[in-house]
């Protein structure tokens, strides 16, 4: 029924005459003759299954179901075969919508970060343009309107990799073959231009000009807490403060996802002792929250702040939140082992040194003034006349570690934390008392 053509090049045919008589031929290229035997018996089991009406041999239809282009085309325009509908592929504002809608499992916050990167992308390319027809051209010029726009090289390698991510579903669904962002870079990394240290001193006035014991809670937990606003701030009760063991729990949405759950134990600072406290005094009987005033989805607490800052005759610095956080964890780095800081802030070594750490005009001074090599000098009695400056400084180290030990490691009450024993356990922590540093958790409190 079908047979082996070879032409002068050595490419050889699959020659047959279909069921309404006319002479086919399905070219198969360059292969060897084993090869072109076993597509001819394929090709008239499917020339006999159309003629006959019968179901195509399984070991044939095994072998079609393998078959990819050029062959798998050249066999339906020889009529061996049917070549399913190819659906048009979805717009982008259609697909992205249906995408995000999708997405249930995201919080609320990483929803609205996704449209802001979609109302971008589909306003730059258009919502009637299909998925199929967007090119890495097209990702280039958007990549450079972000930055023409003066947005933050950060805040474009974010809206990029969005983008790219889109498209990488695209992919996954097999609606087009590659991604027109696949090139770009989307990892965000920090921005040293943009990373400031804020002095304590510069803090307190602006806390100066601050009404509200609340707002000056908030700015300091930013400052000497370090921790991340407002999340953060707002998820604060007053069952995670622990005045008698002068610590407080944050339980961070950012990662939750982490094996502790997002909770960790921060100590309670010498500068946010009192401003606990004098909230806690102004709190109404039965209050939940440490700050209930800002709660509301419309408190732009950025522009807030601004004004606070302009107000006590200060210039504001960039990234108001977040320098204040990196300007912390600066501080933490210098008094405590890394670990320790990273345990404290919530998040890792690698994060802190990215986008968080700096170097300060104090570290220059310090290393200006202080030699590493103590000249140390004997007298005619062989007395030292100097003692080496790092050593004393380890000594007064050993004295602030001692009294931390003192001071912080205090027995905490399981009462005092009742709505949190699970996360306690997750973090190894006992139900009576904090462990010490010998036990792994609390070598933070060292």
């Amino acid at each position: 029924m079908a047979s082996i053509g070879t032409d002068s090049n050595g490419h050889r045919r699959i020659l047959f005459v279909a069921p309404d008589g006319s002479r086919k031929t399905v070219r198969l290229g360059k292969v060897d003759q084993k090869t072109a035997e076993a597509v001819c018996r394929h090709v008239e089991a499917l020339l006999s299954a159309k003629i006959s009406g019968q179901p195509v041999p399984r070991d044939t239809a095994v072998w079609l179901a393998s078959v990819r282009d050029p062959l798998r085309g050249r066999l339906a325009r020889a009529g061996l075969i049917d070549l399913p509908e190819e659906a048009e592929a979805p717009t982008l504002a259609a697909f992205i919508d249906g995408y995000i809608d999708q997405r249930a499992d995201l919080k609320a916050a990483s929803r609205v970060l996704l449209r802001q990167a979609r109302d971008l992308l589909v306003g730059f390319l258009g919502g009637n343009r299909r998925v199929d027809e967007v090119t890495p051209a097209d990702a280039d010029a958007f990549r450079a309107k972000l930055l023409a726009d003066g947005l933050a090289k950060a805040t474009v390698r974010k809206r990029c990799y969005y983008a790219r991510h889109f498209f990488a579903v695209a992919v996954r669904r097999r609606l087009i073959a590659e991604n027109p962002f696949g090139h770009i870079s989307g990892t965000v990394v920090g921005d040293p231009a943009r990373r400031m240290f804020v002095p304590g001193e510069v803090v307190r006035r602006v806390m100066d000009v601050m009404p509200d014991p609340q707002w000056r809670l908030l700015l300091a937990l930013a400052r000497w807490g370090g921790l991340r606003i407002p999340s953060e701030a707002l998820a604060l009760t007053w069952a995670d403060v622990d005045f008698a063991g002068r610590r407080f729990i944050v339980r961070s949405s950012k990662t939750a996802h982490h094996a502790d759950g997002g909770i960790r134990v921060v100590p309670m600072f010498p500068e946010l002792a009192d401003l606990f406290q004098q909230v806690f005094d102004e709190a109404a009987p039965g209050t939940t929250h440490v700050i209930t005033r800002y709660r509301g989805n419309a408190v732009n607490l950025r522009t807030q702040l601004q004004r606070y800052i302009e107000r006590a005759g200060v210039k504001p610095w960039p990234k108001l939140w977040q320098n204040l956080r990196a300007s912390r964890a600066t501080e933490l780095a210098d008094r405590f082992p890394s670990h320790v800081c990273a345990a404290w802030l919530g998040h890792t070594e690698k994060i802190a040194d990215a986008f968080y750490r700096q170097v300060t005009d104090e570290h220059f001074a310090r290393a200006v003034a202080v030699p590493t090599v103590a000249s140390i000098t004997e007298d005619a009695d062989g007395n030292k006349a100097a003692q080496n400056p790092a050593q004393q400084r380890e000594e007064n180290s050993g004295k602030e570690q001692q009294f931390a030990t003192v001071h912080m490691a205090q027995p905490v009450d399981s009462a005092v934390f009742p709505c949190v024993s699970t996360g306690y356990e997750k973090a190894g922590i006992g139900s009576s008392r904090i462990r010490t540093c010998d036990q792994g958790f609390m070598r933070p409190l060292l």
